[in-house]
């Protein structure tokens, strides 16, 4: 029995493999997780995911001259932050510039509206105070006579036994008339 329980023991106090990574250290910024990520053996997607993560743990990006700085993409502007990420003083001065560019924006825009709409009443005051101009005079243009066609009366034929054969003579007889009022009689032809 105390065999037993001396085993037992000496298999809790074993090291389990599991927990191997405690002596690596988290990357200190983006630029550390990016490297790590391109270093390590994944395929495209795993890479990218990496990144993704990577981007979403730190907000800043390390400056060449050493320090921080953060891309506020709604501003299109950058700042100088002490960290990898903003601290809750800077993200206090980051929203508070957001909102100073928001204001000037708005502003901008009421600015163009009403100097858009004092052109606008510019533009009625100076029709109002011009005397009426005559309308150009445009010379007549100069058409020819149109022939008028008076349609001649169909005879009638007495004896339609046969309705297609009446049918494909009406219809040939119609377009003769449509075609000599759309297009006039056929040109006279000169003979040597």
């Amino acid at each position: 029995m105390v065999l037993n329980a001396a085993f037992a023991s000496s298999l809790a106090l074993m090291p389990t493999p599991a927990g191997a990574q405690w002596w690596t250290a988290a990357p200190a910024d983006f630029e550390d997780c990016a490297e790590r990520a391109e270093r390590s053996g994944g395929g495209g997607d795993a890479k990218a995911s990496l990144l993704a993560d990577c981007e979403a743990r730190f907000a800043g990006r390390r400056k060449a001259g050493g320090g921080y700085t953060y891309h506020d993409f709604m501003q299109n502007r950058s700042f100088d932050i002490a960290g990898p990420n903003p601290t809750a003083a800077e993200q206090r001065m980051i929203d508070e510039q957001y909102a100073a560019y928001l204001d000037g924006h708005r502003r901008s825009i009421i600015v163009a509206a009403f100097a858009e709409k004092q052109r606008q009443q510019q533009l009625q005051q100076q029709a109002s105070l011009e005397p009426d101009k005559p309308a150009p005079i445009v010379a007549p243009r100069q058409t020819r006579p149109v022939a008028v066609v008076k349609p001649r009366p169909r005879p009638k034929s007495a004896d339609c036994t046969d309705p297609l054969a009446c049918g494909w003579s009406r219809l040939s007889s119609g377009l003769k008339d449509i075609t000599k009022t759309l297009f006039g009689p056929p040109a006279k032809t000169k003979r040597s």
